[in-house]
């Protein structure tokens, strides 16, 4: 496979699609938004925009199968899957907060070979294929050389519908206040992992996530030399609900500070 043709052409994709979703939003007033559980929203255009990547993407890959957040289709495939968010940021949009982003990812058997998350307010495209590095809008991009928890800037998500581990998140919470440089809540987890790729941020962590969610963004990390992992360190950050990602001097920190913690 051609993993460079396929991920061009998910980037042109990716970005119509951010465009049409910040052209439809800042000429409308009224959105009709959806409750799919608590705290958890969807909107006509969330549905669209999923419809217009399935269609096109079925027209690029004919034998792949998909994992999609609205459930416009749902068909896994042995061999290729899509994981597509839509609309990342979904909360954001509503409130014409400006972050939120498309995401899309191709996995081929159990690994992510192709990553495109658009961020659509700053017009950022975050790409990634398999052995080719990682790239924004053009220019290569590395993850940061932080080396101390101290000396970071850490990105993270807020829980809003699962609250079992929040005393563990505050707990942490309350700690890296006191030994980092900062914390950042955006509100789109592809956006988080899009900025730890580029050296924005230098880590990020959240639980309560799914696979659009992450995976997209977090190929990306591991393309531009970053590290991911769910809170214990193994490997089941994709379908294990937690993540934990940074760059590969600063990981192993933030993962034992996370492990102490959760």
């Amino acid at each position: 496979m051609d993993y460079k043709y396929i991920c061009d052409q998910v980037c042109v994709l990716a970005e119509e699609v951010g465009g049409f979703l910040k052209s439809e939003r800042d000429n409308l007033h009224d959105l009709k938004v959806e409750t799919k559980g608590v705290h958890d929203y969807v909107t006509q255009f969330d549905k669209e925009s999923e419809r217009r990547i399935v269609h096109r993407l079925q027209q690029l890959l004919p034998e792949a199968g998909f994992i999609t957040e609205e459930n416009t289709i749902q068909v896994v495939k042995d061999k290729y899957n899509w994981i597509i968010d839509p609309l990342d940021g979904t909360t954001n949009f509503i409130h014409a907060f400006p972050v939120a982003a498309v995401s899309i990812a191709l996995k081929e058997d159990d690994d992510i070979v192709v990553g495109v998350v658009y961020e659509m307010y700053r017009q950022e495209c975050f790409y990634a294929y398999k052995g080719g590095g990682a790239y924004m809008n053009g220019n290569a991009i590395r993850v940061s050389g932080c080396k101390a928890l101290n000396d970071s800037l850490l990105a993270t998500g807020f829980p809003f519908t699962n609250f079992e581990r929040l005393p563990q998140f505050m707990d942490y919470l309350q700690w890296s206040m006191q030994h980092t440089r900062g914390l950042r809540r955006l509100g789109s987890a592809a956006t988080d992992l899009a900025y730890v790729a580029c050296g924005r941020v230098d880590g990020f962590y959240e639980y309560n996530l799914k696979p659009y969610d992450v995976a997209a963004g977090a190929f990306i990390v591991q393309q531009a030399g970053g590290m991911n992992s769910d809170f214990a360190g193994g490997n089941n950050w994709l379908f294990g609900g937690e993540i934990v990602s940074a760059g590969a001097n600063l990981f192993p920190h933030l993962l034992k500070s996370i492990k102490d913690k959760f």
